[in-house]
């Protein structure tokens, strides 16, 4: 089947065919009928699968022509992370380039102000972080009583990082008469729940088994002692001259402490994570695309979303505490029909979770081992942190703005308060 067969506006088709596309990927085949003809959509798909066409591509035929009068929010897609809601929206306006559709993204992290400007200008489809957007509603920045179509992208994510309470107060602001579509790389308890509440009689979709990874992706686990890690990762990089390496680490701390440590090994580095302001993030991950970077350290909050084309290198720096969590980085290689490998540095400290994501995958994956960084047998294993990631928080009824120093209780009222008691603030010991 080509593009050319799915029913697709002539301007869409060609807006494909200079993106290089002639054929669709399996999602795309089954997903775009369904939602042409109006149909609300349950779809299981990986990363890497090309489900964001999926859905942008009758998005966009669907909503056509501008009606008359005032620019309202017509569609609007739902996204875990800054990152995949700028991927969403680069696809919006790459594939609706000849369209007179004009396309936002709404996330934190950034002022509020430019988002407002944009909106008071007027937009079609919106896509979003559930936090920012619901800032917005409440304070009236926003309408989204005229949404056609709702999207809700990486569910099983939103989930994971604790968005559901936004999203359901989100979803009570729209219209009931709306075409409704959930995207999930897993259908957990919860998923399923969520999308019976959310969908319509929907048409099911699954183009991949539940909890699979990529057939392209050569998974490698190299055990390791902790203390050499950082060590046989520069020797691996340098000895394959690795160009393009996208490394993961469990914490943001342990992201930056990398990056520099490889940056002094000569490795050009940078890290990625969800405590840098969005401005950095951006650079690190242009700077990665470019080829400026050879290594991009990221945590697995930042990293969800990403989309790099051609990474034919993942490494497991540290592997994750939610084995699903394993699924989703490799993910990041073998893309676009491309070859990709995944590598694990295991230590004594992680067998645990190296055999949990066994589990999850029904197969032992394979071990190699590099001569002259041999396991010290004598090491005991360390308890890791146990849990999730942490879930977030809940939100304050929603301002835009952060309080001034004036009104939160900090250092200085800490102070006072020591004052008062007859003790003096102490230097911390350094």
């Amino acid at each position: 089947m080509l593009f050319n067969e799915l029913g697709l506006s002539a301007d869409l088709l060609r807006a494909v065919e200079e993106q290089g596309y002639e054929t669709p990927t399996p999602i795309q085949r089954q997903a775009i009928p369904h939602i042409l003809e109006g149909h609300d959509i349950l779809a299981g798909a990986q990363t890497g699968t090309g489900k964001t066409a999926g859905f942008t591509l009758p998005m966009l035929q669907i909503l056509g022509d501008l009606p008359a009068g005032p620019r309202r929010v017509r569609a609007l897609i739902l996204t875990p992370t800054r990152e995949l809601a700028a991927q969403v929206n680069e696809s919006v306006h790459t594939y609706g380039k000849y369209r007179p559709i004009r396309a936002m993204e709404i996330y934190g992290g950034v002022s509020p102000r430019p988002q407002i400007t944009k909106i008071n200008r007027g937009v079609d489809v919106v896509i979003a972080t559930p936090g920012r957007l619901l800032d917005h509603v409440r304070q009236g920045n926003i309408d989204l009583s005229f949404v056609e179509m709702f999207v809700l992208d990486e569910a099983d994510r939103m989930l994971d990082m604790g968005f559901i309470r936004d999203i359901k107060q989100i979803i009570k602001r729209l219209p009931k008469e709306r075409q409704n579509m959930l995207f999930s790389a897993t259908f957990s308890k919860e998923i399923r729940e969520l999308a019976n509440n959310l969908l319509d009689n929907p048409a099911e979709i699954q183009v991949a088994a539940r909890n699979t990874t990529a057939d392209r992706v050569e998974q490698l686990v190299y055990p390791v002692d902790k203390a050499r890690k950082r060590e046989l990762l520069s020797e691996m990089i340098g000895r394959g001259n690795w160009q393009h390496v996208l490394v993961f680490t469990r914490t943001k701390h342990g992201a930056n402490r990398l990056a520099k440590q490889l940056n002094q090994d000569g490795i050009e580095s940078d890290a990625i994570h969800g405590n840098k302001g969005q401005g950095a993030r951006a650079k690190a991950l242009r700077d990665f695309k470019a080829g400026k970077v050879r290594v991009l350290v990221a945590t697995d909050i930042a990293a969800r979303g990403l989309d790099i084309q051609k990474l034919p290198h993942v490494v497991n720096f540290e592997l994750p505490h939610v084995p699903e969590d394993y699924v989703h980085r490799i993910g990041r290689t073998a893309r676009a029909g491309q070859d990709g490998t995944a590598i694990s540095l295991v230590c004594i400290d992680e067998q645990k979770l190296l055999k949990d994501i066994e589990q999850l995958l029904k197969r032992e994956l394979q071990k190699e081992f590099v001569p002259g960084y041999e396991v010290d047998k004598r090491i005991r294993a360390e308890p890791l942190q146990k849990g999730r990631p942490q879930k977030r928080k809940p939100r304050n009824a929603g301002s835009l703005s952060r309080p001034s120093g004036r009104n939160r209780p900090g250092k200085n009222a800490r102070n006072n308060q020591r004052k008062r008691s007859g003790t003096a603030a102490r230097p911390r010991a350094s």
